[in-house]
């Protein structure tokens, strides 16, 4: 019988077959997040809904999936990563049934909130068995593999969601987690291992609870802040309830002997390093992601289906890079490669101050490539620095912790690009006239662009301020 606890001088005899499944199911997250994303227009059509109605078919899902996540973490903990991931995948592939049967729109969006509560158990927890059954020189390579799975799911779901929706309908976008999700589910049934539970472990109720308050409030706080633009008086009676609720949750966990977020792991400056790089990483990604349909369609005119075709480029370069970045990491050590990517990513967010309604849309795809290397060189070495730093009894927590800190990242990321945006374009609207529309527009991109340049290279000192040692 395999035991984890020696995983590093007896690794999994099936650990890359294991690291296959996880990938496989990994993939679902981030397909049928973007294959909906493109979806909303029809399905907003077909229900007659208003476009805003319609956008909490995606918040629903980011808010339960962005709040609930560091709870599934400390429940794999507790009652093993193999029982939670499992669920997870069973509860996913019954809710894509659910809503590609929805007959009205707030159907759909209960649907949603319930297979957001799937995807959130085996995004929680994958990156902790992948750490589990990997020795640690082989560990930055496994993650970079997983790395993949969410850019080939990113490079997919745009493609792919169109084609569905013209060919079989938007039902159909759901129709496809289905097969993915049964076989799935009895190839990890068999593969995945029971896993080792040393000591029995209670679970901090209040904990999650004030988590999951804690998080939905920044999360809802920043999709208001995104939707407005700028900060109203419902934004901050959020950001109140947040900081009250972190209050409390830090007082909560500092006085419980199990909490759920041991919050002794930020004492690790590789573990608190790693993580602010991530949140800041994903924040100027997302903001980029965000804006440049903005800029394609709305300065140069590019038709959607170009514009889908051009946003593959980054998440492409991704999926060839991130393999080989963790596997240099397990050889070179995290930080250096984290640093080089995310000055990568700054670059080529600086080189988007010199865009005009000039450009040639083959322009961006150089940025595009070069946006995807670093986002490849940063991630596996990265996420292997967290969980590298978390001892062997809280890795469900420092997986939990990592898919947080992602989800954070990208709600602040469109919080930020989105509000900074607006603000800008309405002063310039205001000093040079409604007629010069087309310039405020480019004023507005060109100040978000600064901002998630700014948050990118803030993240490579982040990386950079850090060791490579490692002490769990």
């Amino acid at each position: 019988m395999w035991d984890p606890a020696q995983s590093v001088s007896q690794p999994h005899p099936q650990r890359w077959a294991i690291l296959a499944a996880v990938m496989g199911i990994t993939l679902l997250g981030p397909v049928d997040s973007s294959v909906v994303n493109v979806a909303l227009p029809t399905i907003a059509s077909v229900f007659r809904a208003d476009l805003g109605s319609a956008a909490w078919i995606s918040i629903i899902y980011l808010l339960i999936l962005g709040s609930s996540i560091l709870t599934y973490g400390r429940l794999g903990d507790i009652y093993g990563f193999r029982r939670i991931f499992l669920t997870g995948v069973s509860i996913f592939t019954l809710a894509s049934l659910l809503c590609s049967l929805s007959f009205n729109l707030w159907f759909l969006i209960g649907f949603r909130a319930l297979q957001a509560l799937g995807a959130g158990m085996f995004m929680s927890v994958g990156p902790a068995i992948i750490t589990q059954v990997f020795p640690s020189q082989e560990r930055g390579k496994a993650l970079g593999f997983n790395a993949t799975a969410v850019a080939l799911g990113l490079a997919l779901g745009p493609p792919l969601g169109g084609f569905l929706l013209q060919s079989l309908g938007w039902r159909s976008i759901f129709w496809i987690n289905l097969p993915i999700g049964i076989l799935g589910y009895g190839i990890c049934s068999r593969i995945l291992p029971e896993g080792h539970q040393p000591v029995k472990q209670t679970f901090d109720l209040w904990g999650a609870l004030l988590a999951f308050f804690t998080l939905g409030s920044a999360i809802l706080a920043s999709n208001r802040a995104a939707q407005m633009g700028k900060a109203d008086g419902w934004v901050f009676a959020l950001v109140i309830s947040f900081l009250a609720g972190l209050c409390l949750f830090i007082f909560q966990e500092r006085r419980v002997a199990e909490p759920m977020l041991d919050i002794t792991l930020f004492k690790n400056p590789i573990f608190s390093a790693a993580n602010l790089a991530a949140l800041l990483n994903y924040a100027a990604q997302n903001a980029m992601i965000f804006l440049l349909p903005f800029y394609l369609q709305g300065v140069l005119g590019c038709p959607p289906s170009q514009v889908g075709l051009l946003l593959t480029a980054s998440p492409l370069v991704t999926l060839l890079v991130a393999p080989a970045s963790g596997a240099l990491s397990d050889r070179w050590g995290t930080r250096w490669l984290a640093f080089s990517g995310q000055m990568l990513i700054s670059i080529t967010l600086f080189s988007l101050l010199w865009l005009s309604p000039q450009t040639k849309p083959r322009e961006m795809i150089w940025r595009l490539c070069v946006f995807g290397l670093g986002s490849g060189l940063f991630q596996s070495p990265n996420n292997s620095a967290v969980m590298g730093s978390v001892p062997p009894h809280r890795l469900g927590i420092g997986s939990g912790v990592l898919a947080t800190v992602r989800n954070l990242g990208m709600v602040t990321g469109v919080a930020v690009s989105s509000s900074i945006f607006t603000w800008q374009k309405n002063l310039q609207l205001a000093l040079l006239g409604p007629s010069q529309g087309l310039q405020a527009d480019m004023a507005g991109l060109k100040a978000a662009f600064m901002a998630a340049a700014l948050l990118a290279s803030l993240g490579a000192l982040a990386s950079l301020g850090r060791s490579d040692i490692s002490q769990p």
